[in-house]
């Protein structure tokens, strides 16, 4: 087996060999996977386990909230100990919290266990990421295979409802996290094979500004899935929402003057990291918003069964393969910045349609809003990913994929905590999905908005990697193009 240190670049594998590419892909598949299977098997478990609206917010936000948390320290370990050693922990990790998962006896539990999984997926992807830059060393190949990764996503969300679907209809909603168990082995045996990686880079940790995030996003969250409940003026609501606020402007500042930053605010400066950055944010809270409130309309509005929601949802679940693997070759040809334009563009206006539907809407209907919706997630996700990769330098080719990665976790978390409490009223699904669909759509025209001024195009994107922040260990070893 080759050592997690020693550094793979060779056009070989660039061009010829699939294997490290599924490889780092089939992890990555499971852990998003976990994010759409578990959404069809929502209302089975709330009347196993008497769960309410707010505790369904939380099995589905738990696991994204320290997946979000944690995924910039992830990147950093990735970085600081060998993304190879990392991958392997984090999918290790991942396979064992989706066991407990399953035979969990309560929903405090459940919810435990899935915040624990976030973990495991917060070390696994950056080092997917990173893995990613440092085997395919041509551009142009880092760029596609960004789009393959991308296409995983894609095939992995896609297939969640209608595999969600069948295993709850058949073995019952415990069946969704049992999966993960042969998956996460089949890829461990992948990895430990074929994987080489580049050489760590020891830094210094920060834990006063991973606590810090951290409970900024526990408090934010928290206070938007309560507001479904307690409505806007509760006490529950307002205090975590301002001690959110507060504890990010410490985060804020704890790392402008630390003399490790666990994120160094220098890379923000960039245009194309930032902007790549917000859009994450952008299309994660629309979109997994969208899931979220869609499924329980399916389900609980119209009466469809956990198999029926997730073969409705096909056509939206199945363009996400397809746009991903456009994305990378678009991507690949013209720079970042025509499939950013067009994804959000179209996924705007899918989610403008859906948010015009009521339970009486024949699904005929729905079909070309849910195709818009993926067909405009899945083009802009991997060139988004790849404006942010490209802006940093190769030493932080974890923690760019980590911050990318944390902003889409983050946008996934407020997406289902405001447009869950938006159609719920006193803790129950009302139908009342309107104004949160419109909150997602509004999120996509956001992201359209900061693309036109950040997102670099084929000829502009020279220079803008020039004027990329850089730390002095960058200058002295720049990224490979």
């Amino acid at each position: 087996m080759p050592s997690s240190d020693k550094p793979a670049h060779t056009s070989g594998t660039d061009r010829r060999s699939p294997w490290p590419l599924l490889a780092i892909c089939s992890g990555y598949f499971m852990v998003i996977l976990d994010t759409t299977v578990v959404n069809v098997a929502l209302p089975q478990l709330s009347r196993n386990m008497h769960a309410s609206t707010s505790d369904l917010q939380w099995v589905v936000d738990a696991y994204s909230l320290t997946f979000a948390a944690l995924l910039l320290s992830g990147g950093m370990i990735s970085d600081t100990r060998g993304a190879k050693r990392v991958f392997i922990a984090g999918i290790t990790l991942f396979c064992a919290c989706s066991l407990a998962c399953g035979l969990a006896p309560d929903v405090g539990v459940l919810i435990a266990g899935r915040a624990a999984q976030g973990i495991g997926a917060a070390l696994s992807v950056p080092a997917s990421l990173s893995l990613i830059q440092a085997t395919y060393s041509d551009r142009g190949a880092r760029r596609r295979a960004l789009g393959a990764w991308g296409a995983v996503a894609g095939i992995a969300g896609g297939g969640g409802p209608v595999v969600g679907g069948l295993l709850v209809s058949t073995l019952g909603w415990r069946s969704v996290f049992f999966i993960n168990v042969p998956l996460g082995i089949a890829s461990l045996a992948l990895a430990a094979g074929v994987l080489v990686a580049p050489q760590p880079r020891p830094r210094r940790g920060d834990p006063l500004g991973q606590t810090l995030i951290t409970l900024t996003l526990v408090a934010l969250t928290g206070a938007l899935i309560q507001s479904g409940s307690d409505g806007w003026s509760a006490a529950i609501v307002l205090i975590p929402l301002g001690a959110s606020l507060l504890l990010g402007a410490a985060f804020i500042l704890t790392e402008r003057r630390s003399a490790a930053p666990m994120l160094p605010l220098s890379l923000f400066s960039s245009r194309a990291f930032s902007g790549g950055t917000a859009v994450g944010l952008c299309i994660n809270l629309g979109l997994y918003g969208e899931l979220f409130v869609i499924t329980l309309y399916l389900q609980q509005l119209r009466g469809y069964s956990p198999l029926a929601a997730g073969l409705a949802l096909l056509p939206q679940m199945g363009l996400l393969t397809l746009g991903s693997a456009m994305s990378g070759r678009m991507s690949a040809r013209t720079g970042p910045r025509r499939p950013m334009l067009i994804g959000l563009a179209i996924g705007a206006c899918g989610l403008l349609m859906l948010a015009g539907i009521d339970s009486t809407t024949p699904y005929a209907l729905l079909v070309v809003p849910f195709a818009l919706a993926g067909l405009g997630m899945s083009l802009t996700m991997p060139a988004a990913t790849t404006a942010v990769i490209e802006a940093a330098p190769a030493e932080h080719s974890g923690l760019a994929g980590g911050t990318i990665n944390a902003a889409r976790q983050a946008g996934g978390v407020l997406g289902i905590a405001l447009m869950g409490s938006l159609a719920s009223a006193h803790g129950r699904f009302s139908g009342d999905s309107h104004a949160a669909l419109a909150v997602g759509a509004a999120a996509f025209l956001i992201g359209l908005l900061i693309s036109l001024r950040t997102a670099p195009g084929h000829e502009r994107e020279r220079a803008g990697l020039r004027r990329a922040p850089t730390t002095s260990s960058a200058r002295s070893n720049p990224s490979p193009s």
